[in-house]
């Protein structure tokens, strides 16, 4: 149970309080936002639609154009309209929503990469047995395996949160409820606090960002007995792969894996990973997937 406190909303401070800016960022995120969710959500109907597009790979992309649409409506829209606001008002229960539902398809992302390394590793190192170890089955298993790791990721933040005093100031140096600048505010020593939260968080992006690293490192070994034309196809399949991991990784390590700490680049590292990536993967897998352009050039 939530211990008593007289904080029933927080004030994000944003970027920037000059109105110049504000506008100038209400553009760009917007216009951010509207890529992301179209560049998504055609990746998903174009894999829905297109009977060609059937292979657990396509199915796992789906899936992550998906959660990546849902993990960008968590924070961009309430960005958007709080630049137009002159105070910038969150309530607690929408403050708790927003970390849990964040963290939960942060999360779910972080593991589904995980398995889109696995279903690479098993196309290109066991390509005789890839229908058969990548069954529809085992593609819903594992999906809803990375749901649940984001999901006990989550509620694990939520409970931390929840459980501590804010008795006051209730001025968030962020433009979303985070964890970091949250533990900051409470009115209680939370350094312990703080290492359990870099166990759970910084752990889970350390220790998934090398196993990737060496799973892709595995891939690219392996790709010396193939043809160059075989190469050159795999090769393209796992760079877009490994850019994305690059992409995501390393700003979410320099924030989580460190004690409790808010330094003034956090905000835009926060914006790279939870706005600007999940924008690029429409482009980073479809521009170099040449399966998807001719897909979505038939569908459009």
């Amino acid at each position: 149970m939530r211990q008593n406190n007289n904080i029933t909303e927080f004030v994000l401070l944003g970027f920037s309080q000059d109105p110049g800016v504000q506008k100038a960022l209400f553009v760009m995120f917007l216009l951010t936002y509207i890529v992301t969710m179209v560049g998504n959500l055609l990746i998903v109907v174009t894999i829905t639609a297109s009977p060609s597009s059937g292979s657990p790979m396509y199915f796992f992309l789906a899936c992550l154009s998906f959660i990546d649409a849902v993990y960008s409506t968590t924070i961009s829209p309430v960005l958007i309209v709080d630049l137009l606001c002159d105070i910038k008002t969150i309530s607690f229960p929408a403050c708790m929503g927003q970390l849990f539902v964040d963290h939960l398809f942060g999360g779910t992302d972080i593991f589904l990469l995980v398995v889109m390394a696995y279903d690479r590793y098993v196309a290109i190192c066991k390509p005789l047995h890839y229908l058969t170890i990548m069954n529809r089955q085992v593609c819903i298993l594992v999906l809803v395996l990375a749901v649940t790791g984001g999901f006990v990721h989550s509620v694990f933040q939520i409970l931390v949160v929840y459980s501590l005093p804010f008795c006051g100031p209730n001025v968030i140096d962020h433009f979303f409820c985070d964890m970091y600048p949250l533990l900051e505010l409470a009115c209680t020593d939370t350094y312990f606090i703080g290492l359990t939260v870099v166990f759970n968080g910084g752990a889970i992006c350390m220790v998934v960002f090398i196993l990737l690293l060496i799973s892709y490192g595995v891939i690219l070994n392996s790709l010396k007995t193939y043809s160059q034309e075989g190469r050159r196809k795999a090769l393209s399949t796992c760079s877009s792969h490994i850019t994305m991991v690059v992409l995501f990784f390393v700003p979410c390590i320099f924030i989580y894996v460190r004690p409790v700490s808010n330094f003034p680049i956090d905000k835009f590292l926060t914006v790279f990973y939870s706005v600007i990536t999940p924008m690029l993967n429409p482009f980073i897998y479809t521009l170099r997937n040449s399966e998807m352009r001719n897909a979505i050039e038939k569908l459009l």
